[in-house]
């Protein structure tokens, strides 16, 4: 029973219209509305895994888990088939059956409510985009996937990750993320989870749940799950008579005899050729230097890196007298890095060093005298670069410092027509610049607790371009835009590097591929 204010029926009912009674999904009696209650009448069934759990004493046998892995896996392949995401796995929305009766032993999903589809339209429609929005979460803290908490389209992966911490949960009776308080417990939680090797996750369980928890965190995003393959990876738990294990598995059983008429291909085989990519889940947290390339006709591009506050002005000043102009700066290790090139189309630039993370008072006076912020960089001390300059595009900005990604205020601000420009980071903290007449007509963000490889080679082949990058030793936030001047060149290639990429650069500019974005901080190796 659940209570609106609209006239609409619950979300859940469209879901149950699709999926009630089919396998593993309770049957639905029937549905009415009395005044401000949407009333749904459904199966009785009995006690949930959670339950079952606790009165166990917090912990289950192999068998017992490998028996809820398979089963609830092709309770998932079934719904999957239909064309949605369940979006909130967990133990407590695992049901057994009414007690003493034919259906005891048999398991059920619940709570629809967050569940929603993959794919567009009928049986044969496309794959729902993929997008990321880093405000949004739908799920449970403890067991959603690491692309739930990051705010990104829900998949079947992302079922089948919270499945993985599920299973894991169950045998271990606990899982490492647990017991995080405070508002930004869904960042701790997420950061924890993908600093988590399955090694790690899984030392104290048979080797199943780790080649499970291996091939699902590494499932791209429009992967359909070889759920037979899965299923095979848990049989050697499974006692040998169906008749007697503590939970039927009996859809399994028939998941179990197709994969034997028809030999599967294991999912994660198909990556191997493509290990880059693979690593990047699986992959250890890194801290290193992420620069951006973009091609441009034949230009003068100079560099200066591990440059102390001492040296700064000289290596401007040099640079101004050749006619080069700042295009770009950032900071490692309290020393700054410099990129400047005779292709900014800048008329003139003013610059400050201060010993705070942007400094408001200067930056005002600035745009007074119609300079606009066309870089900024921070360190790990909170001091900060700011690069400001004449000949820009823009109209009027707007930044704000915040002591996590601001993407809310990002949000705000995309819809009053500013585009970010710029961004930095000093310490934990994010400095965000937005501009009116950026020049771009769309704008996302990719953020990641490693790197975002999916995501920028998706939004690569939607016709976005990376404008601007930023790192704390926590997080990397990329900025992709679409120019409204479509590029005559749009190629953009990205490299990570432990040590500044001098050497890289070097060999980019001889492919007419210049330094447009750079940053230091977290990453993957």
């Amino acid at each position: 029973m659940s209570r609106t204010h609209g006239q609409q029926p619950p979300h859940e009912w469209q879901v149950y219209n699709t999926l009630g009674g089919s396998h593993g999904v309770p049957r639905v009696h029937f549905k009415g509305r009395q005044g401000d209650y949407y009333i749904m009448v459904m199966d009785i069934l009995g006690p949930s895994l959670w339950d079952i759990w606790n009165t166990s004493g917090q912990a289950m046998s192999s068998e017992m888990v490998a028996c809820i892995a398979v089963e609830s896996l092709s309770i998932l392949e079934k719904m999957h088939a239909k064309g949605y995401v369940h979006g909130d796995v967990k133990p407590e929305n695992f049901l057994l059956g009414q007690p003493s009766t034919s259906q005891e032993k048999k398991l059920f999903l619940v709570d629809l409510g967050l569940a929603t589809k993959w794919r567009e339209g009928g049986g044969n429609g496309q794959h729902v985009e993929y997008d990321q929005r880093p405000d949004m979460f739908r799920g449970t803290v403890r067991y959603a996937s690491a692309h739930a908490h990051l705010g990104r389209t829900a998949s079947r992966r992302d079922d089948l990750e919270s499945l993985a911490y599920t299973l894991i949960f169950l045998h271990r009776g606990r899982l490492p993320w647990q017991g995080y308080q405070g508002d930004n417990k869904s960042f701790l939680v997420c950061k924890k989870k993908m600093a988590t090797s399955p090694d790690m996750l899984c030392c104290f369980c048979p080797a199943p749940f780790k080649q499970f928890l291996e091939i699902v965190v590494n499932m791209k995003f429009d992967e359909e799950p070889n759920y037979g393959k899965l299923v095979s990876l848990f049989q050697e738990l499974l006692g040998e008579n169906p008749a007697i294990r503590p939970i039927n598995t009996e859809g399994a059983q028939k998941i179990i005899f197709q994969v034997g008429q028809k030999r599967g291909r294991l999912s994660i085989g198909e990556e191997e050729e493509d290990a880059p990519r693979k690593k990047v889940r699986l992959g250890v947290p890194a801290t290193q230097w992420i620069s951006i390339y973009n091609a441009r006709q034949p230009m003068k591009q100079r560099y200066h890196y591990n440059v102390a506050d001492s040296r700064l002005a000289q290596h401007i000043e040099r640079g101004i007298a050749d006619g080069l102009l700042i295009s770009c700066v950032s900071s490692c290790s309290n020393l700054w890095a410099l990129i400047m090139d005779a292709g900014t189309g800048f008329t003139n630039q003013v610059y400050e060093l201060s010993p705070v993370f942007l400094h408001k008072e200067w930056i005002m006076e600035q745009w007074e005298k119609n300079y606009y912020i066309s870089s900024i960089a921070g360190a790990t001390n909170g001091s900060s670069l700011v690069v400001m300059s004449k000949g820009t595009q823009y109209s009027q900005q707007s930044y704000k410092v915040s002591d996590s990604f601001p993407f809310k205020w990002i949000n705000k601000k995309w819809r009053e027509g500013f585009h970010v420009t710029s961004m930095a980071t000093a310490g934990s903290r994010w400095g965000v610049v937005m501009s009116r007449n950026s020049g771009y007509s769309e704008q996302v963000v990719e953020l990641d607790f490693l790197y975002p490889s999916e995501g920028v080679h998706r939004r690569w082949d939607g016709g976005y371009r990376i404008t601007s990058t930023a790192a704390t030793t926590d997080q990397a936030a990329l900025i992709l835009s679409i120019p409204r001047r479509r590029l005559a060149d749009e190629t953009q290639e990205t490299l990570r590097t432990s040590q500044f990429p001098s050497t890289h650069v070097k060999e980019k500019w001889g492919k007419n591929l210049y330094l447009a974005s750079l940053s230091y901080g977290r990453t993957v190796s």
